[in-house]
């Protein structure tokens, strides 16, 4: 047995099935809450919602900018062009090289820590059930145990009207 899961038709259900999990021990970074649509006004909704990626795309950023000052300087003092009494490292039009690499630094470090924290590089299904689609409400755990997941069963029916699966 993998995962135990529960499919609720509204909110309040659901809630009382996180409740539910929570009561058995469960802590949230182990509970997965799938819904179609945004449900903000339950606290359920806010599991999950700390995240990395601010600072991942502000380093992705400076490491660009650092890169390009670096490129722009070392290219231009390599190869040094005569430019009449000017200094050989221009900074003005560098500005353009340096604000597309920091860009494509705060970019490409965004949809990359949007993959692997979103989960779409893993080899193994996600916990899903299609009639999440349908307005259905998933709540559910993925576990090892057999005795643990009876347990589960249990407190995911805290919710009314919820139907258990098991994968």
């Amino acid at each position: 047995m993998r995962a135990v899961y529960g499919l609720y038709d509204d909110g309040d259900a659901a809630q009382r099935a996180v409740n539910g999990l929570r009561a058995q021990g469960v802590g949230d970074a182990e509970i997965t809450v799938i819904t179609a649509q945004p449900m903000e006004e339950f606290e359920f909704s806010h599991i999950g919602r700390e995240t990395w990626i601010w600072y991942i795309a502000t380093a992705g950023a400076l490491f660009g900018l650092a890169f390009a000052t670096w490129l722009a300087w070392f290219i231009e003092r390599d190869w040094p062009l005569n430019t009449g009494n000017m200094p050989v490292v221009a900074w003005w039009p560098n500005l353009i090289i340096m604000f597309e690499l920091t860009m494509f630094g705060a970019i490409a470090s965004t949809v990359i820590t949007l993959i692997v924290s979103a989960g779409l590089a893993r080899r193994r299904p996600a916990l899903y059930d299609p009639e999440v689609t349908d307005g259905k409400i998933l709540v559910g755990i993925e576990t090892a145990d057999a005795d643990r997941a009876k347990q589960l069963e249990r407190a995911l029916l805290a919710g009314s009207g919820a139907r258990i699966k098991t994968i």
